[in-house]
């Protein structure tokens, strides 16, 4: 129900005003600090689980190719190939270069690319998965399928794009998961209690995903350290 202001004493307007700045105020500066991290990487914010060792990737350029058999009804092969495209156009900041092309049969396989693909079985249940050994990139149709089922007017595309970002970063060399909440190689937690990081804790609560869905700058500068392209200063727990 809304008041009509005219009934409001002058006190209460007072406050009202200063409610609705604070509001907006706490709203700006939670998507600053949030973006803030998302372009930064200070000194010492680079940490991982420790779960991995990070390497150089397989080849010193990349190409990925896309194949849209088996991928859900509601997700457009340009949507999908876009979301591949994008990922793989910030990863390449890192200093690794890569090209996406659209499944090309026996011929992407000649160039030793990742193949990024929809498979339940490959993907294992989960939204996506890397296999660096097969180079394949695995989408999970059944995930993404329950997501809807479970929350049908959630736009998925963010997820989509978050997943695929995730795991090509593995392709490119980050094996350890970051402890930092924004990076998109993020864990939130590590399953025994302990959290991740992040430079306002208060603000994990504030957005649906906090997650980066492209590779943050602490994301790069890990790709730059596992392809030798700068001292390491990883830390780990």
């Amino acid at each position: 129900m809304q008041i009509p202001e005219s009934i409001l004493t002058p006190t209460a307007r007072l406050w009202l005003g200063l409610c609705v700045s604070l509001v907006s105020h706490v709203a700006i500066s939670q998507e600053s600090v949030r973006a803030a991290e998302i372009a930064q990487c200070l000194p010492g914010e680079i940490s991982t689980w420790g779960d991995g060792k990070d390497r150089p990737a397989h080849s010193t350029s990349m190409v990925f190719v896309y194949d849209h058999v088996g991928a859900p009804a509601w997700f457009e092969e340009a949507q999908v190939f876009g979301a591949v495209q994008k990922a793989a156009q910030v990863w390449s900041l890192c200093g690794i270069p890569s090209s996406v092309l659209r499944q090309a049969g026996q011929a992407s396989q000649a160039l030793g690319a990742v193949r990024v693909q929809w498979s339940a079985k490959d993907s294992a249940g989960n939204f996506g998965l890397a296999n660096l050994g097969q180079r394949t990139l695995s989408l999970g149709p059944e995930a993404f399928a329950l997501l809807r089922k479970v929350n049908p007017t959630y736009d998925a595309s963010q997820t989509l794009q978050m997943v695929i970002s995730h795991e090509m970063g593995h392709h490119f060399g980050l094996m350890a998961h970051s402890r930092r909440c924004v990076d998109v190689t993020s864990y939130y937690d590590n399953g025994k209690g302990a959290k991740c990081f992040a430079r306002d804790l208060t603000q994990l609560n504030t957005v649906v995903e906090y997650r980066s869905v492209l590779p943050t700058a602490c994301d790069i500068e890990r790709c730059r350290i596992a392809n030798g392209m700068q001292r390491p200063t990883v830390s780990s727990p």
